[in-house]
């Protein structure tokens, strides 16, 4: 993480992917907008990162509160400073299989995918605790090279501790896209095996999780608020779940979200 070539562990593989002349000026992006309409079940902040010199910036207040930190971070390498050295191999690895999948879906839809994976923060009571991530792609140019994303960090260790290791590049709206992946890591570890659920009732599933109600689910579905009782009915006996907050526990730690 020192080399003076590499200004993080996943420029190169950002690089492969942005194309190599990323010098334009950024705007600023509508945060507050975007943010709003992200899901967030604990304390959470975010960052702008500019791609062009790993620089990261719009900062929200709570990423001070959370790790403890002085003053706010400049550049990635200092996020990365506060993420578990054991789970860095596991980013590296996540990183590199979004860049591959977006590629493969194709480049010019990245502003409507969002990639999203766990991994462990250091916090301000000086422990190791499991975040979730979330980039949202907020600009590229006329030749579909990424500037810009936002990173948001939620706090869930009072959700789960444990770590899926699943990597999830998911559509927003209109797209629809569900791409999950396990990544293998070299002590054995895997993640919990989740349930046989079917496509609408992990999709209904995910809604859920992201707290909308079950008119909102009908609504956005286009189907009768019975059958979303229905599906919430068998997503709870397949899931052995006795209440919403059980079922949201065992959903990350299935990395469905």
């Amino acid at each position: 993480m020192g080399n003076p070539e590499d200004k993080h562990l996943l420029s190169k593989i950002w690089g492969n992917f942005a194309g190599e002349d990323r010098s334009r000026a950024l705007t600023t992006p509508s945060i507050e907008k975007i943010i709003g309409e992200m899901f967030s079940i604990g304390n959470f902040y975010y960052y702008v990162i500019n791609l062009a010199d790993s620089s990261i910036s719009h900062h929200h207040k709570n990423i001070l509160k959370i790790h403890g930190l002085p003053e706010y971070p400049s550049q990635l390498n200092e996020i990365f400073n506060l993420i578990h050295p054991d789970d860095i191999p596991f980013v590296v690895k996540a990183e590199n299989i979004v860049v591959e999948k977006i590629k493969q879906i194709g480049v010019e839809h990245q502003l409507l995918l969002k990639p999203s994976y766990c991994f462990r923060m250091k916090t301000k009571k000086g422990k190791y605790e499991l975040f979730h991530h979330q980039a949202i792609h907020t600009l590229m140019d006329e030749n579909n090279r990424l500037f810009q994303s936002i990173n948001i960090h939620t706090n869930i260790q009072h959700i789960t501790p444990q770590n899926p290791y699943t990597v999830l590049l998911t559509g927003i709206s209109p797209r629809k896209d569900f791409h999950q992946f396990t990544v293998q890591l070299t002590d054995d570890r895997k993640s919990s095996d989740s349930p046989n659920l079917t496509k609408r009732e992990i999709e209904i599933l995910i809604l859920i999780a992201k707290g909308y109600s079950g008119k909102e689910i009908s609504d956005m579905l286009i189907l009768s608020e019975h059958t979303i009782r229905s599906h919430r009915k068998n997503i709870l006996k397949k899931t052995d779940s006795r209440n919403s907050k059980e079922l949201i526990r065992k959903v990350f730690e299935w990395g469905l979200v």
